[in-house]
């Protein structure tokens, strides 16, 4: 493999590792800085989610048309330079504060994934472009898997520990760029920047152009919504309701990415042959609402640790989903899609974060009406009901040859 593209997937897998990195530690660290209880500490943490939610869904297109008027290699090694600084000002933090400012200077350092893929692109004959975008999502989903993995083992010698090895990282994966990359735009290809074709906004005008698929696209939002779940307070729910340690957290997070990855990557060819994409969503849904109620009333920590992977068995719905809505839409619209759908996930990742920390909080704190740490994922497990709903009622008239030429389940 030519050492640009090593380079390439290091920086989007730090990309993803941001957002892992830290959760084993938010509760302590929060809990550390500002006082209070868990619950307290969860509503901090879903300002601190969103927030870097914000500002990489804001700055994703800022920095891919920064990377088209003045390079890919400036724009991807200053932001390795500016993240190595920006997680050692998180690891000295000493008030809550600085850690907002913190994570807002981390989600624009990691909103790097388009100028990533642009030199992907620009490197990468037409043959090969598909696998090697291929390669890039790898490297995303491989970040989110080590990155509470990495954050859980490392907090044990503190805190702060997770914040010196994530800018150590940074900082060598900055210097090897320098040592070895490549500048691929050049004055045939050079544009000026433009705040119009930056504006994240614009992706999500397209929805009123693909009426047939309007449906799906609100199931897709309902999901990624109820997903999020996970990330946004599984390690406040994981201390409060089994007492486990920032080491444990960061295990059952690595196992559910880890077995997401199985069922995404291995299991789903078996699946679409035995169900086809329709009956894959449907299964899907119906078990997600499953594995929310067990999370919602679960009371024994081992067994939490077994449906954790479990519930990864639901990840068929993603792929499944995309692959009715890519069947909808003309070959030239392939790429509006992906873009719609990819704006979509990031405003799932802005508002999940806040109401399902609020709702935790309400229902684990002092105050509590009925004490339910787990109240989180009968939100969740409403939402994905309400999805199915939506998709077996766009069956009657669905998009995708999928949807027309089966009976509605």
């Amino acid at each position: 493999m030519r050492l640009p593209v090593v380079f390439i997937l290091i920086t989007v897998l730090l990309d993803a590792m941001g957002i892992g990195l830290i959760i084993p530690v938010m509760p302590d660290l929060i809990r550390e800085v500002n006082g209070g209880d868990l619950a307290t500490a969860a509503l901090w943490g879903g300002v601190l989610a969103t927030c870097f939610a914000v500002m990489q869904f804001l700055f994703g297109p800022v920095l891919g048309g920064l990377s088209d008027r003045y390079g890919r290699r400036p724009v991807l090694l200053v932001s390795l330079v500016v993240m190595a600084a920006d997680y050692l000002v998180m690891a000295v933090a000493g008030s809550i504060w600085l850690l907002l400012a913190g994570r807002l200077v981390g989600g624009i350092t990691a909103a790097t994934p388009a100028t990533a893929a642009a030199y992907m692109a620009d490197i990468s004959p037409p043959e090969k472009k598909a696998a090697n975008f291929g390669l890039i999502g790898a490297a995303f989903g491989l970040g989110f898997v080590i990155g509470p993995l990495i954050g859980g083992l490392l907090a044990e010698y503190g805190t702060r520990a997770p914040f010196y090895a994530a800018a150590a990282l940074a900082a060598l994966n900055a210097v090897f760029g320098w040592m070895i990359l490549t500048e691929t735009v050049t004055d045939r290809i050079r544009r000026p920047f433009s705040w119009a074709r930056a504006n994240p906004l614009g992706t999500l005008r397209i929805l009123g152009k693909l009426p047939a698929i309007g449906p799906l696209l609100i199931v897709y939002f309902l999901y990624q919504l109820a997903f999020t779940v996970y990330p946004a307070i599984w390690s406040y729910f994981g201390q409060e309701r089994f007492g486990w340690s920032p080491a444990t957290i960061g295990l059952s997070l690595a196992l559910f990415g880890i077995m997401l990855a199985v069922v995404q990557g291995g299991l789903m060819p078996l699946v679409l042959r035995v169900m086809g994409e329709r009956g894959a969503v449907i299964y899907g849904h119906g078990f997600n609402v499953m594995a929310f109620l067990a999370m919602a009333f679960v009371t024994s920590g081992p067994v939490a640790l077994v449906l954790t992977p479990l519930a990864a068995l639901a990840g068929v719905i993603t792929p499944a989903l995309q692959g009715i809505m890519s069947k909808a839409v003309n070959d030239n619209q392939q790429g509006e899609l992906q873009g719609a759908l990819t704006s979509i996930s990031a405003l799932a990742m802005i508002i999940s974060p806040m109401v399902m920390t609020s709702v935790f909080a309400a229902f684990s704190g002092q105050t509590a009406p009925v004490y339910l740490p787990g109240a989180p994922f009968l939100l969740s497990a409403v939402l994905i009901l309400m999805g199915l709903i939506v998709f077996i009622r766009s069956g009657r008239a669905g998009p995708s040859s999928d949807i027309r030429d089966k009976p509605v389940v």
